[in-house]
């Protein structure tokens, strides 16, 4: 398809750069990849120009306004359930294709009214419903959603983590002395929420390794107890997991902060916050392993996984636990290993295997790379969107399987993991 298309897209989105994500990066290659297809209108919040409220309030306006302006756009996709819930009180445009992306938390969200008066009005508004992942396709399913609604079409990655230039050993040890080339070690990445299982591992698995054992934390992380934080204690516990959940609040930071301070645990871990990327692809490229040890926790989800297909790219052995989205990011025995979720002593013994058979994991590990290489892309994500709008606007009705055969594969047992 050219650009020769004559219809031509909305996209709607409140997660866009220079705001930093799983969120925002899908956001902004979809665009990207579409406008390859097809001619794009964009209605973006960016975070630092203005407030976001003032962005939802005047939607329904700004997006009328845009379809005047512009008469060859024929469909409007919304980037996640946030936003597509709003649009749902929006008037003027229902003769429009609509489509909406669930990302998993957007799905889960676990407000009464928001499961069982705003979720199922997506049946009826909705066009098409994209998932990033079966495991997302389920929990939609499984809340009402019309399978026959429903397409999964996996986030994509950047195939240049793999092709990046690496700043040297030696500029890396001026910034991070407590690293040393010759001392294996492992990394975990992403913001301290308590689905990440970062204080899971911490105080169930790490106490268990051996005393050279080393694991570097990085991503945001306040050593500190912040005022915002000692707030939000004083809410009820229910509204203060809500809150957490829809402000995508570190709430698993201060049980971080106060295992690092334990003897058995400090000389092992270390959390060296946000760090540039040119460091990060270093260290995941030498680490022995990078470790992904989700735990499930109620009205949350992993929509997709996309940091473990980011370590995979960049060289790293990606040891990851089997459930949510996690399960369509990486394929077991393929571009990573699968470890059952909160089991203690397996992801003991697999560390340990890793850390005393160095040489074929690393092996491993660029098969892997390879394999992801394959399996993902931008480019891909962006073509099956563009097969879905044009299904749509041509009336030739959706790219999809019937609601029988989704329904089989999301149930169908997968190959074990474990």
């Amino acid at each position: 398809m050219s650009q020769a298309t004559k219809w031509e897209v909305l996209f709607v989105s409140h997660k866009y750069p220079p705001a930093t994500g799983g969120m925002e990066k899908q956001s902004y290659e979809l665009i990207h990849g579409v406008s390859h297809f097809t001619k794009v209108h964009k209605l973006v919040y960016r975070k630092g120009s203005g407030s976001i409220l003032s962005f939802f309030f005047h939607l329904n306006h700004r997006i009328l306004k845009t379809l005047k302006e512009n008469p060859n756009i024929k469909l409007i996709h919304f980037n996640d359930g946030l936003i597509a819930s709003l649009a749902l009180f929006h008037k003027g445009y229902s003769n429009y294709r609509k489509v909406v992306t669930l990302h998993g938390l957007d799905v889960v969200f676990p407000w009464t009214y928001f499961q069982k008066k705003i979720l199922p009005r997506f049946n009826q508004f909705y066009d098409k419903i994209i998932t990033v992942s079966h495991a997302t396709a389920k929990a939609a399913i499984d809340r009402g959603i019309y399978p026959d609604l429903i397409r999964v079409i996996q986030n994509g990655v950047d195939l240049d983590l793999a092709q990046s230039s690496l700043p040297n050993w030696e500029e890396l040890h001026k910034r991070y002395p407590q690293i040393s080339p010759d001392q294996p070690y492992m990394l975990t990445l992403g913001r301290p929420v308590k689905r990440k299982g970062f204080s899971w591992l911490l105080q169930e698995v790490v106490p268990l390794m051996p005393n050279d054992f080393k694991l570097y934390m990085i991503g945001p992380f306040n050593p500190k107890t912040s005022f915002a934080e000692r707030c939000m204690s004083l809410l009820p516990k229910k509204f203060r997991h809500l809150l957490n959940l829809f402000l995508g609040y570190p709430s698993d930071e201060a049980a971080i902060r106060k295992l690092l301070k334990r003897p058995d645990i400090a000389n092992k871990v270390q959390h060296l916050g946000k760090i540039p990327f040119s460091d990060l692809k270093l260290l995941l490229a030498n680490s022995s392993a990078f470790l992904m040890p989700n735990i499930e926790v109620p009205g949350d989800m992993e929509g997709f996984g996309l940091v473990c297909l980011e370590a995979s790219l960049s060289g790293s052995l990606v040891l990851a636990s089997g459930i949510e989205g996690i399960t369509d990011a990486i394929r077991h025995q393929q571009n990573g290993l699968l470890l059952p979720s909160k089991d203690v002593l397996f992801w003991k013994q697999q560390l340990t295997d890793v850390l005393q058979k160095e040489l074929p994991y690393q092996i491993m590990a660029k098969k892997f790379q390879e394999a992801s290489k394959k399996l993902y892309s931008w480019e891909k994500m962006s073509t099956a969107y563009f097969e879905v709008f044009h299904s749509l606007v041509q009336d030739e009705g959706p790219h999809t399987a019937s609601s029988d055969a989704l329904l089989a594969e999301l149930t169908r047992g997968k190959d074990s993991a474990f």
